[in-house]
């Protein structure tokens, strides 16, 4: 298992950009895929973005695909979501995830960090 800190969330206003960084403990963290989830006020949990351990294999949710890039800098044992051209509905509490399978961590499992607030004004 890993151990996973995110920060960089903030408030912002709509049109503007914020950058997340999920870090993680461990010396195997570049075998893991990662993920990164939100969830809103009153709403369920929902897929953001996930990474392979093979830098190159990305996926996004159709609400975010061209305005957010995930990637992750495996010597920093970092995973970072760029995020630009918010919107208010991209408020919410953004978590990353982390498991040895991408499947396994896109479907919502593995180990999970606390979470950073995002919150984007009109």
């Amino acid at each position: 298992q890993v151990q996973l800190v995110e920060s960089g969330g903030g408030l912002v206003q709509a049109g503007g950009s914020l950058r997340l960084s999920c870090v993680a403990s461990g010396r195997t963290f570049s075998r893991y895929g990662v993920g990164w989830f939100r969830q809103a006020p009153g709403k369920e949990r929902e897929f953001v973005a996930a990474i392979g351990w093979s830098i190159g294999i990305t996926y996004y949710a159709d609400s975010v695909k061209g305005r957010f890039t995930i990637s992750r800098d495996n010597a920093k044992n970092t995973v970072y979501l760029q995020m630009n051209s918010l919107k208010p509905e991209d408020t919410a509490v953004y978590y990353c995830a982390a498991d040895p399978s991408i499947a396994v961590v896109s479907a919502g499992h593995g180990s999970w960090g606390q979470g950073t607030q995002v919150t984007v004004s009109s």
